[in-house]
């Protein structure tokens, strides 16, 4: 196997551009493809597929990146210990999240990784379609969402329930309400999820069911800005405890309700692959 012809599929596959590559690397763009496609030959399968002008990794090349990425990984590591005097291996993950999840919950999900000195984490906020998409074409390694998955003959997706958090109606301190029966909330101002959420849908029927006649004042699909519009607007909020935990312990905001059988999902989304990122597993060993 010729190595340089390695090195530039690498560049290639961590960046999906052949063009961009071919100026990092000051190689013709010709020249590039031709060093690919000889490579792709003398492994006798494709390590690319296009769509548009993006080139995307088909399995074959998601596991030659793997292999590739250690080896040269591997080889910086030895010219740094050798000419330089320092060691190091570290292990990079690639970890999606949805848009709309809590940053709470994201940032207990990798605390084993914060804790570890040769593992460097590189979170990607993304819209649930751009998360998908990010996994199938292998510029992820873990998928975090709000929204399960099913797979399919073409893909075949492993999802993971990791938590269930119950749904609170939270807002200032002050209000009297005890009851989902409280005349308090009746006419209330309310910043609620967007009406195709689950969430909102199981608003909308307690709402109904108790006449609470609400008074949307705003709606956010991204549980960051919910956050920020219960703790600033003084309206209540449908919203699971997790997303303004500091909000609560620091008396900002008060927990008045735990709205019956309403939960928040959270998943890890993974692909069915041949060879798993091993830190996939660490960081799924604690939810069992």
């Amino acid at each position: 196997m010729n190595y340089k012809h390695l090195f530039y599929f690498w560049h290639v596959a961590e960046s999906g551009h052949l063009t961009q590559t071919a100026q990092k690397l000051h190689v013709s763009q010709s020249a590039l493809s031709a060093q690919i496609k000889q490579l792709e030959e003398w492994f006798g399968t494709p390590l690319f597929e296009r769509q548009g002008r993006q080139l995307v990794l088909t399995e074959a090349g998601y596991i030659a990146r793997q292999y590739a990425s250690r080896i040269f990984h591997e080889g910086e590591s030895l010219v740094n210990q050798l000419k330089h005097g320092q060691t190091g291996d570290d292990v990079v993950i690639r970890i999606g999240h949805a848009s709309t999840m809590s940053r709470n919950f994201v940032e207990a999900f990798i605390n084993d990784l914060v804790h570890q000195q040769k593992v460097n984490y590189r979170l990607h906020s993304m819209t649930p379609d751009q998360l998908f998409n990010e996994l199938a074409n292998h510029q992820i390694d873990i998928a975090l969402a709000n929204t399960n998955v099913r797979g399919s003959d073409k893909q075949l997706w492993q999802s993971r329930l990791l938590a269930r958090q119950p749904v609170s109606v939270i807002g200032p301190v002050g209000r009297d309400i005890e009851r989902l029966t409280s005349e308090a909330l009746v006419g209330q101002n309310w910043v609620l999820p967007p009406e195709n959420m689950p969430l909102r849908s199981a608003f909308d029927m307690l709402s109904a069911e108790y006449n609470w006649q609400p008074r949307v004042l705003a709606e956010a699909d991204d549980m960051a800005m919910l956050r920020l519009l219960a703790r600033d607007t003084g309206a209540l909020a449908v919203i699971p405890d997790v997303v303004v935990r500091d909000e609560l312990t620091g008396g900002q905001l008060k927990r008045y309700l735990t709205l019956p059988n309403v939960f928040e999902h959270f998943y890890a989304i993974t692909l069915k692959r041949p060879f798993e990122h091993p830190m996939v597993a660490q960081l799924l060993q604690r939810f069992g």
